[in-house]
């Protein structure tokens, strides 16, 4: 395994993906300060980056006010042609984008590979979308007026984006700014600098002007302080934990930005007793550990009806056991590398926690020997709501199932949780569905599914999962503003 993911990367056609410049204003910066970017199965290193300062990200600001103006004139039309021209380079570099992502993050090239393809189509969508920017004439409620509402772009958009997803969190955010007529800087996370960067490349290549688009990578707080302070950035999007959404929040609280942000999920999912044991469980594990568990809508907490609780546990654990462990270019790899040390230490954290409350651990045992980012995939049966799994996050592959009797009460701990974003009911009673999809406290509800999302749907969350939405119709509308314009004394 060891230089696994260093002999993948020298082997790519597109030899620039890997150079590790910062894209400021048109420009590929060096620079001379690097950051090192590591395999996290191995902890080997693969490339450096430039690592861009305060002042380098003043410059982009400027850089992308600079721009605005003529990027918001062009026709929407236009602006779409370059976002499926960037859409279209993505494909045929997919190949190319996967490995970058599976080296820098972990996870199985075969999901490296569906997120190009995901990420791609959301420029496709808001290409669309920009040309479907409708405002709207309001009845008007004064004599001889007439009232209109316009969409406008708001203006310099950043975004802040994380390492689960480093590919198409970019282009959800990206496509949408740009098609609502906002440049936009990316500041990606800085253990998967290397998609980031050469999603930017294709950028360039698609046609994007000078200052529109931007990547820089360094010290997270040094330079987000700039673009929270800086009254030219007029939005801000951040995918990540709760906990820095709201320092973030805060930040952005002293210039009034338009904020965006999609946080924590925690997602609840609930096996009813009436459902097909095999489909519950089949949706169980694709909820739980695609990305290696390391997804927000990744189900933390499995509530099974007391009645076929045994045998979802039993079904569950075999499933899990022919799960396999290690580096994520090892072509019959399931589970991948934590991106992080520190998720793995919270997740046997977790299991550590469980075990001394009383919950039975049937755990593989795999991934031991393969180094210390990688965790077992573990089954926590007996699990009750007192223990830490129960009521915080797990990022990783480490399944909680509770037991529950009746339906008032599932719904109740279900929204006992602070985060919101999504959950999961299987169940085969129609009028049921109905009354949870209701009665969740959550942004997006799945119901016999464990795959919904995609660039058609509203993605966002209720309560501490975040704010706004990303995707759809409704995403372009975190980069726009609206205009109520009044056109008095018509009168003959």
């Amino acid at each position: 395994m060891i230089a696994l993911a260093a002999r993948h990367l020298q082997s790519l056609r597109r030899r620039d993906f890997v150079a590790g410049a910062a894209f400021i204003d048109g420009r590929w910066i060096v620079g001379d300060q690097r950051d090192v970017v590591v395999d996290p199965a191995t902890g080997e290193e693969i490339a450096d980056v430039a690592r861009c300062s305060a002042s380098d990200m003043d410059l982009a600001i400027a850089a992308a006010e600079r721009s605005f103006g003529a990027w918001r004139d062009l026709l929407p039309s236009r602006r779409g042609e370059i976002l499926r021209s960037w859409a279209s380079l993505m494909r045929d570099c997919s190949e190319e984008l996967a490995i970058l992502v599976t080296a820098e993050q972990g996870k199985p090239l075969a999901e490296a590979r569906h997120e190009i393809v995901y990420g791609a189509g959301f420029l496709d969508w808001f290409a669309a979308e920009g040309e479907r920017a409708y405002g709207e004439t309001i009845p008007s409620h004064k004599p001889a007026s007439l009232l209109h509402v316009r969409k406008q772009a708001i203006g310099v958009a950043a975004a802040i984006t994380p390492w689960n997803f480093p590919v198409a969190m970019i282009t959800r955010k990206a496509g949408a700014a740009l098609a609502a007529g906002c440049p936009i800087i990316v500041k990606p996370a800085p253990e998967t600098p290397l998609s980031a960067l050469a999603v930017a490349r294709l950028a360039e290549e698609a046609g994007l002007p000078r200052g529109v688009f931007q990547v820089l990578v360094g010290d997270p707080v040094a330079l987000s302080a700039p673009l929270l302070r800086d009254t030219r950035v007029r939005a801000l999007s951040f995918t990540g934990s709760t906990q820095v959404g709201r320092l973030l929040l805060e930040g952005a609280a002293e210039t009034v930005k338009k904020v965006s942000l999609e946080l924590g999920g925690h997602a609840p999912f609930l096996v009813f007793d009436d459902v097909d044991l095999h489909k519950a469980v089949k949706g169980a594990m694709d909820a739980k550990f695609a990305t290696s568990g390391q997804d927000c809508l990744a189900a933390n907490r499995i509530y099974v009806q007391r009645g076929i609780y045994g045998d979802f546990v039993e079904a569950f654990a075999a499933a899990m056991a022919q799960l396999e462990v290690g580096h994520g270019l090892e072509p019959t790899t399931d589970i991948g590398p934590m991106t992080k040390l520190s998720v793995a230490s919270k997740c046997k954290a977790q299991i550590d926690d469980a075990a001394a409350r009383g919950a039975q651990v049937m755990s593989a045992k795999q991934g031991e020997r393969l180094g210390p980012n990688f965790v077992s995939p573990t089954l926590l049966a007996k699990v009750t709501d007192s223990m830490l799994i129960a009521r915080e996050e797990t990022f990783g592959p480490v399944a909680a199932v509770l037991p529950f009797d009746t339906e008032e009460e599932v719904v109740a701990r279900t929204n006992t949780s602070e985060m919101g974003l999504a959950a999961y009911v299987y169940t085969d009673s129609l009028r049921r569905a109905l009354r949870l999809s209701e009665s969740i406290e959550c942004g997006m509800v799945g119901i016999n599914t464990a795959s919904f999302t995609g660039p058609p749907i509203p993605f966002g969350g209720w309560k501490q999962s975040g704010l706004g939405r990303e995707g759809s119709r409704h995403g372009i509308d975190e980069y726009m503003e609206l205009k109520y314009v009044c056109f008095g004394d018509l009168a003959a």
